[in-house]
């Protein structure tokens, strides 16, 4: 005869520290406001993780983008938020936000506003394709809709970038 014990799981002691923080432990997340100030709250807080997780070689990069990124949304979210993600992947650092513009139904209107965001992101284009990454920008598949928008930026480019940008 065979007993079965069910016990909880052994908690971990609260004394351990936690893990410090690295580069494949990279996530985070922010709800900034749709305003003026955002895009330099969200450079400051990119500059600080990257810091914080030892990525500092790619922070000329990753801080451009994520202004750019969050100034675009700021100025064509409908919204009073926009959300910011940074999650560090497979050698890269990938970069989305959410805004509350929806995609317009009618051709015409849909082409125009994919051309003023396309227009606004040059900029990011440019960082990006130096870092040898990817953008873009579609519908959100959150509820409630709006626009997806990301970067990803892979670690070596970023790390070219940030170097020839200080003239190393």
């Amino acid at each position: 005869m065979s007993v079965l014990v069910n016990r909880c799981p052994v908690s971990v002691p609260v004394d351990l520290p936690p893990a410090p923080p690295a580069p494949e432990n990279l996530s985070y997340s922010l709800t900034l406001p749709a305003a003026a100030q955002s895009p330099a709250i969200a450079r400051a807080a990119t500059r600080t993780v990257l810091r914080a997780h030892g990525l500092d070689d790619m922070t000329d990069a990753a801080v451009q983008a994520v202004g750019e990124l969050t100034a675009c949304a700021y100025r064509l979210a409908p919204a009073s938020e926009v959300y910011v993600s940074l999650r560090y992947r497979e050698g890269a650092l990938r970069v989305i936000l959410f805004d509350a513009h929806p995609r317009h139904t009618h051709p015409r209107l849909a082409t125009a506003c994919d051309t003023r965001r396309r227009a606004a992101l040059r900029v990011l284009a440019c960082v990006v394709k130096t870092c040898g990454g990817d953008w873009g920008f579609g519908d959100a598949r959150e509820p409630g809709g709006g626009t997806r928008m990301w970067a990803v930026l892979p670690r070596e480019g970023a790390r070219s970038y940030t170097a020839s940008a200080r003239g190393r």
